[in-house]
């Protein structure tokens, strides 16, 4: 049998799978079950149960379980109505005031929660209202919240960069310095939208005098300096070399629980909810990747991996042509499924060709990312369009209509690393 027959077989495979409803953790298990069965003589059960051991048996793994769990704690906290308070007053300004509040609370959210989802409904909740009350465009209210929480997937400690360094073998911590400097573009190219969207539609913003004095805006500030010596406790040590993702996801809990309990937010059924809904998510997380590895596997006893990397490089594209085409791949692929899954279900069989191109991993990896950030606004899976539907009660086609212009912006923010990849390798260079 061919590999382009095969191949086309475990795909429809895998989208029965998917299409009927299975986990996404058992659809990749039945599909390297079915390519070791029937197309490989290898000892299916010791393969499955040596690939589950090794690639569950991993210290940088860890970290996992615990950035989620800060994020949860932080989740319940008073942090989004502290960042609101402390940023506001700096923002008055700014054209567009206080629709910066969204993008700059995203930034900063996502630098202690690592998730997307999480990011959209904690900002979300508060900003909605308030900016609802103000009379702010309800449209521009939502872009803004739409596409700056999906840099919780890209800012870290982020989850799928995580998740990304453990599929490929890829250093966490250079993961996680990788994607700063694109973080801060993607922040700069929002904040700049808003810019100009507020110079040409003046009358479409309220006109509220936002006066306040320097020395006011000193003390509001000061609601947002824990939150800002937690990242700068976690970020700063693992970029310093102190510590490894995992002790700085350790020590994150321990400061992320001490911030709640000092904001009068900690209680027994606060922290046992947050501790509950992070092993739930880690649990599935962790799933999907032991599924994911093992599909690894078998998809590389058939040989496809190999196949396909030498017919992408008898095509002669250019790298640009891949990383279009990749682009469009992931951004459709992500219209069906989450981020994570996208991540696992695709790195056994992209990275050979990425490899084959002469690509970066690092790189490919904050690449990659970006084009996952690009597929949470995008219908009909975006899941941060679900999270802000049901803040707002508006249907799926307003709010991907909002985000709109957001998602334009991150491929202009992918064109921009893709001409200048310093800005990704910058930083891990000088660990």
């Amino acid at each position: 049998m061919s590999i382009a027959v095969l191949s086309l077989i475990l795909l429809v495979l895998l989208f029965a799978f998917l299409g009927s409803g299975l986990w996404v953790a058992f659809s990749l298990l039945g599909v390297g079950v079915a390519a070791m069965a029937l197309f490989s003589n290898a000892p299916l059960g010791l393969v499955m149960a040596t690939t589950f051991w090794g690639h569950s048996n991993s210290w940088a793994l860890a970290a996992l379980p615990l950035f989620i769990w800060m994020g949860e704690i932080l989740f319940r906290s008073r942090l989004s109505e502290d960042m609101f308070t402390g940023l506001a007053p700096w923002m008055n300004r700014l054209p567009g005031q206080l629709l910066h509040v969204n993008v700059f609370a995203c930034g900063i959210f996502a630098a202690v929660s690592g998730s997307s989802a999480a990011t959209a409904a904690t900002i979300g909740k508060l900003s909605i209202p308030e900016l609802a009350k103000r009379g702010y465009p309800e449209q521009m209210v939502i872009g803004t919240l739409a596409g700056s929480a999906t840099l919780g997937l890209l800012i870290p400690p982020s989850i799928i960069l995580i998740v990304y360094g453990v599929a490929t073998e890829q250093s966490i911590a250079r993961l996680f310095v990788a994607g700063v400097l694109p973080g801060l573009l993607l922040v700069s190219l929002f904040v700049g939208y808003v810019v100009i969207w507020a110079l040409l539609n003046r009358k479409s913003l309220p006109l509220e005098d936002m006066r306040v004095s320097f020395a006011e805006r000193l003390k509001r500030s000061r609601r947002l300096l824990p939150v800002v010596l937690l990242i700068t406790g976690v970020i700063g040590s693992i970029y310093a070399g102190i510590a490894s993702p995992t002790d700085a996801a350790a020590v994150g809990v321990v400061l992320a629980l001490l911030l709640s309990w000092r904001s009068g937010t900690l209680s027994w059924e606060s922290f046992r909810d947050g501790l509950m809904s992070a092993t739930v998510t880690s649990c599935m997380i962790a799933f999907i990747l032991a599924g994911a590895s093992f599909l690894t596997v078998a998809i590389g006893f058939t040989g496809i991996p190999r196949v396909l990397a030498e017919w992408i490089g008898s095509l002669g594209l250019s790298t640009f042509v891949l990383l279009a085409a990749l682009t469009v791949f992931f951004v459709v692929l992500g219209c069906f499924l989450d981020g994570i899954s996208v991540v696992v279900l695709t790195a056994s069989v992209i990275m050979p060709m990425v490899l084959q191109a002469g690509i970066d991993p690092l790189w490919f990896g904050i690449f990659l990312v970006i084009v996952v950030e690009m597929s949470q606004i995008t219908p009909p899976v975006g899941f941060n369009l679900f999270v802000l539907q049901s803040l707002t009660g508006r249907d799926i086609l307003t709010v991907a209509r909002a985000a709109l212009p957001f998602f334009v912006l991150m491929i202009v923010a992918l064109v921009v690393i893709t001409l200048v990849p310093a800005i990704v390798t910058y930083l891990p260079e000088r660990m």
